[in-house]
């Protein structure tokens, strides 16, 4: 699909997002523009519309009015292609319980068609420490297991886009470094990212780019080459409000 309103040379480009769920609007007039390699922290408190967000780039939901484009794709009419070089990583794991783990990402794999599946699966079961797991069931893993898992389908067809909602939920502190340096990996790799956190410090040291919602629209954007840790716990201060600030603020 062709849309002579938005520019080709953006990998990641939204113009006048608006989403609303019956009476609630829950992302007002939002414009995003990102370049290949680029990677985007949002940050909000709960109910801002950072998960929202995501799910309609990802074409999960479709905006009530505006228009995304990624990688060259209409995100309405072209959704097949445009899951082919995405990944998401989500509160839901979208994992199948009574799978192992090899057959959760055999499925996943085939469904894009991965070459060499079963030497991707074996890699990727390693990047994601799961190998010595590989034929339990993932009904009988913890929840940082079943992360780790979810981390390991989202890669398993090398996408070029990741979106990340939240991707640090259940992991422990091994799984949490791991994890820090898979995406320092994307980013190295020219991958282009857009991850919600509440971890302003992480966020600001993962991604180039820092963005904050509140109450669905984009308050603040800026280069992260721009500003200090400090400067942006402020920042998100005035923006949000003391009572709105994470935990993870030092």
């Amino acid at each position: 699909m062709q849309d002579s309103g938005m520019n080709s040379e953006h990998h990641i480009e939204a113009r006048g997002l608006n989403k609303k769920f019956g009476y609630k609007t829950a992302l007002r007039n939002i414009d995003i523009s990102l370049q290949e390699g680029d990677s985007l922290a949002l940050f909000g408190p709960n109910g801002a519309g950072k998960s929202t967000l995501i799910q309609v780039l990802c074409s999960l939901l479709q905006p009530t009015s505006g228009s995304v484009r990624i990688a060259g794709y209409e995100a309405r009419h072209d959704r097949e292609a445009l899951h082919q070089i995405i990944g998401l990583i989500a509160h839901q794991t979208f994992l199948y319980p009574h799978l192992t783990a090899y057959e959760n990402l055999k499925f996943y794999g085939a469904m894009y068609g991965v070459a060499r599946l079963d030497a991707r699966i074996k890699d990727v079961l390693d990047l994601v420490g799961l190998r010595d797991y590989t034929n339990d069931t993932v009904q009988n893993f913890s929840r940082g297991m079943q992360q780790r898992l979810s981390i390991g389908r989202a890669i398993i067809h090398d996408p070029v886009i990741m979106f990340l909602d939240e991707p640090f939920t259940g992991l422990d502190q091994q799984g949490r470094e791991d994890f820090i340096r898979l995406i320092l990996q994307f980013r190295d790799q020219g991958k282009t990212v857009i991850m919600a956190s509440h971890d302003l410090p992480l966020g600001l040291e993962l991604c180039n780019r820092a963005a904050i919602l509140k109450a669905g629209e984009m308050v603040y954007q800026q280069d992260v080459a721009h500003i200090s840790k400090n400067d942006f716990r402020q920042i998100y201060a005035r923006q949000i409000g003391e009572h709105g600030l994470p935990l993870q603020v030092v």
